[in-house]
């Protein structure tokens, strides 16, 4: 498997082909976007001239998002990035935006840490397909913000959603036998 702690390397072709070194394929900026929120960091090399092109396609990415109704940015913020594009030296929104994404990302894995910390409903029959979907109901709400792990990278997503269903219904049927057998 690949190191998750150095980039994935993608090298841009003078026909403006996206290269994925790691798996030796063409992907697409959707494909990119994917990487992303699985965690990953990804860095886009133009091949010829070894410019680092990744701020430029990150910024297309978020540009199509957004043009396609996506839109996570407010028009406030949008106006704000375009005002700090005016102060020399770029002002403080760099160092502003990253502070505030980390303690995005701290707060929601202090949220589920707490959520799952000396939790007395722990002991209650089917807690455990509680607790998933509340960890797949935040993943959803944040676009997986702070709540990746290694191992969801190793997993197709439609073989994990496969698990987590016959793991909840497993967990459900075992609840029902207990509840059958106390009445």
């Amino acid at each position: 498997m690949a190191d998750d702690a150095k980039p994935l390397l993608i090298k841009r072709y003078a026909s403006r082909r996206l290269y994925n070194t790691e798996t030796s394929d063409y992907v697409t900026l959707d494909d990119i976007a994917g990487f992303i929120r699985e965690g990953r960091e990804v860095q886009i090399i133009d091949l010829k001239s070894g410019d680092d092109l990744t701020r430029q396609y990150l910024l297309q990415i978020i540009a199509e998002h957004e043009s396609r109704g996506e839109n996570v940015l407010p028009v406030g913020v949008l106006n704000d990035l375009v005002r700090s594009y005016m102060v020399p030296g770029g002002g403080m929104m760099p160092q502003f935006l990253q502070s505030s994404f980390e303690m995005l990302r701290e707060s929601q894995s202090k949220m589920m840490e707490n959520m799952n910390a000396m939790n007395p409903m722990a002991n209650m029959p089917g807690f455990e397909a509680i607790k998933a979907q509340q960890e797949a109901f935040v993943k959803a709400m944040t676009g997986g913000l702070g709540s990746w792990s290694a191992s969801d990278a190793k997993k197709p997503e439609n073989e994990e959603k496969s698990e987590d269903l016959e793991d909840i219904k497993k967990q459900l049927s075992d609840l029902q036998d207990k509840l059958s057998k106390l009445s």
